[in-house]
């Protein structure tokens, strides 16, 4: 696949990066998708297996035909015979009708299985069946039917190591790993978080209305060194909430904010934590994602709340100067000229994180002593949001116990 069609090909399924293995995948997909070979797809959760499968099947001779997505952890084991490959009225409880399956619902077409690791055994054979036959039975009857479908399935887990367990069979496993695409996790594609984080947040802005969010080389470093272990769809929850907390209106003169290792730090997820720290605390802190009508309260609140450090801010300049509190030393700012589609600037060596983290900690500190831990005037003078300096004492207190 030569690189105008492989750029064609991310333009379409909004795929961003230029990680070499990430580009692997998606010729792989391009490769089998002529052939009705099986294929597995593996990777660790929100890494983007989902969007492999689309592009097998727009490209493959089946393209007219339905694509149907099944994500096989999310269907009950009393009803994922039924949901796949259909039921007859009366079979069981509830069953008032007879009902198509998946399987013949994508007759001629495409399916793909997600989480295939989470299938009961007594589903797994079934599947087998149809893998080798193209044969299966309706729940609840005995009329053989046939399926033209093709099957793609996706796994997180080691299904290898499930088939050693007794929880996989070996036979299903070499019949859906005909063809295998790995796709890598985020930690792998460093030089890609950037490009995406720039993706996220000057798509989120553009929606909310508030100026994207850069960064400057330091804060750059401090994003690539975290481990992203929910991958990219942690990112973008990230990019997301950081984009409300630090963000402001734009202005017919303002259009960006800029931030720096210092204030980027607080945001960063702790690694024993699973949540978004840059999310409010609540009923959402489990990880989920917040509502619309959540997401445009915190927006309002956090808007409210820039306006009166604005308002304190011109108060504060409109007095005497005070003595500059010394602060970290950090790299120039990224120009804005550079869109996230486009190459990054070179980056000079950075300081580690945790040097980065410790200035950043006195800093804070030492500004909060001079107006006797009254957050307002110190979020003025620092530049931050009074959140950010909220979200730093708790992590101080966090840090003591």
């Amino acid at each position: 696949m030569d690189t105008q069609e492989l750029q064609r090909i991310k333009n379409r399924y909004d795929i961003i990066g230029n990680d070499a293995a990430l580009n692997l995948a998606i010729e792989m997909a391009g490769v089998v998708a002529p052939s009705d070979l099986a294929v597995l797809i593996t990777g660790e959760n929100g890494s983007g297996k989902d969007v492999i499968p689309r592009i097998i099947h727009d490209n493959s001779r089946r393209r007219t035909a339905p694509f149907l997505a099944v994500n096989c952890g999310a269907i009950p084991v009393g009803t994922i015979n039924a949901e796949l490959f259909g039921h007859e009225k009366g079979s069981f409880t509830g069953a008032v009708a007879t009902r198509k399956g998946y399987f013949e619902e994508a007759d001629g077409g495409t399916l793909f299985l997600d989480e295939i690791g989470e299938l009961p055994r007594e589903t797994q054979a079934m599947l087998l069946r149809v893998l080798q036959d193209g044969e299966y039975l309706k729940v609840g009857s005995s009329k053989v039917e046939k399926t033209n479908v093709r099957i793609i399935a996706a796994t997180n887990i080691n299904l290898l190591h499930a088939v050693e367990t007794g929880k996989f069979r070996e036979d299903l496993y070499y019949r859906l790993n005909a063809f295998q695409i790995k796709m890598p996790a985020l930690r792998d594609r460093k030089d890609d978080i950037y490009l995406l984080f720039r993706k996220f947040t000057s798509d989120f802005s553009e929606r909310s209305r508030l100026c994207k969010i850069s960064l400057t080389h330091e804060a750059i470093s401090v994003l690539k060194n975290y481990r992203w272990p929910g991958n990219v769809r942690q990112l973008k929850n990230f990019t997301e909430a950081l984009t409300v907390m630090e963000s402001r209106p734009v202005t017919p003169t303002s259009d960006r904010v800029e931030l720096d290792a210092a204030a980027l730090l607080p945001h960063m997820p702790q690694e024993a934590e699973q949540v978004l720290p840059a999310i409010v605390d609540g009923p959402q802190a489990g990880g989920s994602r917040m509502s619309d009508e959540d997401m445009r309260a915190i927006v309002k609140a956090i808007l409210d709340l820039k306006q009166e450090v604005d308002r304190l801010k011109k108060i504060v300049e409109s007095q005497p100067a005070s003595p500059a509190v010394a602060g970290p030393a950090v790299a120039a700012p990224i120009e804005d000229e550079a869109e996230w589609q486009e190459s990054q600037p070179s980056e000079p060596a950075a300081p580690s994180v945790k040097s980065i983290r410790q200035s950043n900690d006195e800093l804070y500190a030492a500004t909060l002593a001079k107006y006797d831990g009254k957050v307002k005037p110190a979020a003025t003078e620092l530049g931050v949001s009074e959140r950010t300096i909220y979200r730093w004492l708790s992590n101080q207190k966090k840090t003591a116990q």
